[in-house]
């Protein structure tokens, strides 16, 4: 038996044996499983759909949907108030989570991963809670059985997750994976949560998962963590200001934020609306993306954070998410662009992916070539651990007179050369399909590729 079959049936056994609390203690192995080159049997791409309040699952093997996890409570009754389609009538997306008697996600959409990717952390923006998920079984964390359960409702009541505040946008674990940070957009805090309690209050056990609320600048959109998990990030999508907390850990691994300063980036995003970061591979770097700036930025990672670069990507560019590709071949960033294009490839309306080489000194970063997305309003993006595939969600459907017609897709390509990705696939995410009706999964926002048990990028 190889090194890496060993590690992998030594995981394979540690999931089939431990309890829920203890499967997801939050915390990370100090031994991890050998990274297997390719694709492995267990690596999923997970897509938070915002409108249908859904994430859909994508077997990298295949490019095929592999299934679609519901977030909403619709059929969970047999009664009409509890149906999504009634009387034949289905609603529209925006008018569905209206019904009476809904207790389901508004509005999916951040997700990231625990540095082990065992467990995803998702947002409902509108119903102000977040959501817990197991990677493994492709399941919602604290979901019960449904006391009407029948051939006409769902077998499942859908967990209530955990109550956060206005406008959860983005949440993010620490590096040791102990909590959970969210950027609690509708107000001038984050919301701490210690993961392991989390998981019990999401399967309604009475305790309280939030350690503390954490005071920062207005409209927080996100947090991001140093590479030693010592110094988080919170960038705002209502003021050209960038907080930097010095974590603090315990002995347990618990913080005690301090704010260490507030950065002016007012020069690089004069209209204050920054809406993505994440910092580089080897941790030197935070890169921010200015969406109504059309450009991203760069500071370094140790006081005073000065910049590193400030980059423009054209007019009406409007950047969502970037990620780092590096591997034998180049050193780049890719930024996902939500302006769609006209001329995209077959004539097809698409939007853009800008290449920025990394690999040149710093204040000498630029944009060095684009590529098509096969897909309207780029949004997120994330690489499989080997650097050598990309995949990409996409906000709008897709043109009448195209082979996914009225489909939300993502895309999939192969970066093995990352300044000349080539087009691997386009994926058409479906529907859900629920006892009354089909839920259409659409407006893909973040997108994150996940290996569950094995080091990843928020470790």
């Amino acid at each position: 038996m190889n090194k890496y079959e060993k590690s992998r049936r030594d995981f394979l056994k540690l999931m089939g044996t431990v309890t829920i609390a203890s499967q997801f203690n939050g915390l990370i192995s100090e031994a991890w499983a050998a990274e297997p080159d390719g694709i492995d049997a267990m690596d999923r791409v997970f897509i938070a759909n915002e409108d249908s309040n859904t994430i859909s699952v994508i077997d990298p093997r295949t490019n095929l949907l592999d299934t679609t996890i519901n977030l909403t409570s619709f059929d969970e009754d047999p009664r009409p108030p509890f149906r999504y389609v009634t009387g034949g009538v289905m609603p529209t997306h925006a008018a569905m989570i209206h019904k009476p008697l809904y207790h389901g996600c508004i509005d999916a959409h951040g997700v990231v991963p625990s540095p082990d990717g065992r467990m995803l952390a998702t947002s409902g923006r509108g119903s102000s809670n977040v959501y817990l998920i197991d990677t493994v079984k492709k399941k919602v964390i604290g979901n019960v059985p449904n006391p009407f359960a029948s051939s006409t409702t769902n077998s499942e009541r859908i967990s209530s997750g955990i109550l956060v505040g206005r406008e959860p946008h983005e949440p993010t674990f620490t590096r040791n994976g102990k909590e959970l940070w969210v950027a609690i957009r509708g107000e001038d805090r984050i919301a701490i949560l210690d993961v392991g309690q989390a998981i019990k209050q999401a399967g309604g056990v009475e305790t309280r998962a939030i350690l503390k609320f954490v005071d920062t600048i207005n409209g927080p959109a996100q947090v991001w963590f140093n590479a030693s998990g010592t110094l988080a990030f919170v960038i705002s999508q209502k003021i050209a200001r960038v907080d930097v907390f010095r974590i603090d850990s315990d002995k347990k691994g618990y913080s005690h934020p301090q704010r260490l300063t507030t950065i002016d980036i007012s020069e690089q995003d004069k209209p204050g609306f920054t809406p993505f970061l994440k910092t580089s591979p080897d941790g030197k770097e935070v890169w921010f993306s200015h969406k109504l700036a059309d450009r991203v930025s760069a500071r370094l990672t140790t006081e005073p954070f000065g910049l590193s670069d400030a980059i423009s990507l054209g007019n009406l560019a409007r950047p969502n998410h970037l990620e780092f590709v590096e591997n034998a071949n180049g050193k780049v960033v890719y930024v996902s662009l939500a302006r769609v294009d006209d001329a995209g490839t077959g004539g097809v309306a698409s939007s853009q992916i800008a290449i920025i080489d990394r690999s040149v000194p710093q204040g000498q970063r630029k944009v060095v070539g684009s590529f098509f997305s096969h897909g309207r309003e780029a949004h997120g993006l994330w690489t499989n651990p080997t650097n050598k595939l990309l995949y990409i969600s996409h906000e709008q459907d897709e043109l009448p007179g195209t082979s996914n017609e009225g489909q939300a897709v993502a895309s999939a390509f192969d970066v093995s050369d990352p300044f000349n990705p080539k087009f691997i696939t386009q994926i058409p995410l479906g529907s859900l399909k629920i006892p009354s009706g089909e839920l259409r999964n659409k407006k893909s926002i973040n997108l994150v590729y996940v290996r569950p048990g094995y080091k990843g990028q928020t470790a």
